[in-house]
């Protein structure tokens, strides 16, 4: 076996390795494709609580921790400042408000197995949070309208 001749890829014995652990990442991916496939297919939304397993309070319960984890877990000082108009110094604040939202209609959809849930849910946390940076609403009717959001995917999802 022939050495890598990288400098940055010291820690890699051998093409051979590299190789294994790119196909190991391929097959991960491949995994989650086939699962989102599989969750696109349902062509009725009411088959959600009967492919997971779940009812409406532990899918409401899933949806609102994940809305923790991603207002307060995943999102960092810089983009919690940097998505308001006028306080954005790397990026233009609306890129910087745009993935935050992604990072919730991610949670979303990958919880509900309903992309467009997702995207409904990426748009209205933009409109609440932009509100927000605009001083139109506080940080306790912030969160009271995120919340009432997952209320209403579950309620779409005929789980309710």
């Amino acid at each position: 076996m022939s050495r890598l001749r990288t400098k940055d890829l010291t820690t890699v014995e051998s093409e051979g390795e590299f190789r294994q652990g790119t196909a190991a990442k391929c097959q991960r991916v491949h995994l989650l494709r086939e699962n989102v496939e599989r969750n696109l297919k349902a062509r009725d939304l009411s088959n959600v609580s009967s492919s997971t397993g779940l009812n409406q309070v532990s899918v409401l319960l899933l949806l609102l921790m994940a809305h923790f984890l991603c207002d307060f877990g995943l999102q960092s000082d810089r983009m919690a400042r940097e998505k308001c108009r006028g306080c954005d110094k790397v990026l233009p604040w609306g890129w910087w408000l745009t993935a935050h939202g992604a990072i919730h209609g991610l949670g979303v959809a990958l919880l509900t197995g309903v992309p467009l849930l997702g995207l409904a849910e990426t748009g209205i946390h933009v409109l609440i949070d932009h509100n927000k940076c605009k001083g139109r609403i506080n940080f306790t009717t912030d969160q009271i309208l995120h919340m009432l959001c997952k209320g209403l995917w579950v309620a779409l999802l005929g789980l309710a």
